[in-house]
């Protein structure tokens, strides 16, 4: 409710979308803006892997891939003109009590184009790419590593976070970690078999943090839902981030189960008397469809939570997380129809594709409508809207 306060606050001192020039306006560009390339990166991803396909598919799947990296392009040099023009505020992003959570989107939307750069550049491209994209995902673990631990140092140590008012965005600092098992899966399609078994380990050591802090999390919040009241209306959506963590992570051991197989030799761990490769296998994909319920069971929550309170509803950034977490959600489904050659689940797979291409042109239509209408993107508006300290932000946005 302060949030909102706040925002009519700001503007009836600012005026109508006309009076502030976009200069001044790029001043609010937060970290939240990369939900967006998160959703785009992800519908890119789940088109290039359809069980059920068309014609025409894989360029629609590119085109998702371009634009995505356009959009990461242009949002990163937005808000590198924020940190630029106004001296002090990259450190205040990152040790604010809202805007620091959604850092780790910036890392997820890389993630997510490596995993396209897999998808849709190795086939066309030469073995030079696929040791590229080794290198690329180990030096990738190592900077999310640090910002897993220096991120959540900084909130455990300078914020003083009420449970009650607990969110899903509280796992997004350790989100890239979750998908790091699905990077490493894709990426074993072309890597051999010294490196992928490195790659195969490393998928699942790095999923296992991701998770056991997601579960962490997830404990917390469903403290604050059984003790509180369900979030505002207007954050809400934010709710399907708790989507992702189950989502994802049933991905990981559905897919590197099947991957097993193949990059496990004989004998690993001094075993000789069964095969480790299918043992991996044999367990890898009941706990994924084991996991997988849970994550639908978020999104159910959150879609009755939403449903009851639509009216209420105005744009938000949060919006974008009607997209990428159910597009894990429907990737892991996927992952599961192909092992148990399934073509009922192919079938839903398919109609959930569509549903979420749906909501994506719907989240795209109101997010550009909110910045034309000064939604976003404006003074009191956005994730900056305090300082780590508690006070309003001053338009300028210098120190």
């Amino acid at each position: 409710m302060r949030h909102n306060a706040h925002q009519h606050l700001n503007r009836h001192l600012y005026g109508d979308r006309q009076s502030l020039p976009w200069h001044k306006r790029l001043n609010h560009f937060t970290w939240s803006w990369f939900e967006c390339t998160m959703s785009t990166g992800a519908i890119a991803t789940l088109l290039g892997q359809q069980p059920y396909t068309f014609t025409g598919l894989k360029t629609i799947g590119k085109i998702f891939f371009i634009l995505d990296l356009v959009l990461f392009l242009v949002f990163s040099g937005c808000i590198a003109y924020r940190f630029i023009k106004n001296r002090g505020t990259l450190t205040r992003s990152l040790h604010h009590p809202y805007e620091s959570f959604y850092f780790g989107t910036f890392w997820v939307s890389i993630a997510l184009i490596l995993y396209c750069i897999q998808q849709y550049g190795v086939p066309s491209s030469g073995p030079w790419l696929v040791k590229t994209l080794e290198i690329l995902f180990w030096t990738y673990a190592a900077c999310v590593l640090l910002v897993a631990v220096f991120q959540y140092h900084v909130i455990f140590d300078e914020e003083n976070l009420p449970v009650m008012e607990a969110m899903p965005a509280w796992i997004l600092p350790v989100y890239p970690f979750l998908v790091l098992g699905p990077l490493a899966a894709v990426l074993l399609y072309s890597q051999p078999q010294d490196r992928g078994l490195r790659i195969l380990i490393g998928g699942i050591t790095f999923q296992g943090l991701g998770w056991c802090v997601a579960f962490i999390m997830y404990t917390i919040y469903v403290t604050r839902l059984v003790n509180s009241e369900l979030p505002e209306p207007g954050k809400r959506p934010g709710m399907y981030v708790a989507v992702g963590p189950a989502a994802y992570t049933a991905n990981t051991l559905v897919a590197l189960g099947v991957q097993a197989p193949k990059y496990i030799p004989p004998e690993f761990l001094g075993i000789t008397s069964i095969p480790v490769g299918d043992i991996w296998k044999a367990i890898g994909v009941p706990a994924g469809i084991f996991l997988w319920l849970l994550a639908f069971w978020f999104s159910a929550l959150s879609t009755v939570s939403v449903a009851k309170s639509a009216r209420d509803m105005s744009f938000s950034l949060n919006w974008w997380a009607f997209v990428f977490p159910n597009a894990g959600l429907t990737i892991a489904l996927i992952q599961i129809a192909n092992v148990l050659a399934s073509p009922a689940i192919k079938a839903v797979t398919s109609a959930m594709t569509a549903i979420l291409v749906i909501l994506w042109l719907v989240v795209t239509f109101m997010h550009i409508k909110a910045v034309l209408k000064g939604e976003v993107l404006w003074p009191g508006m956005d994730e900056d809207l305090e300082d780590a300290e508690g006070h309003p932000q001053e338009e300028d946005g210098e120190a």
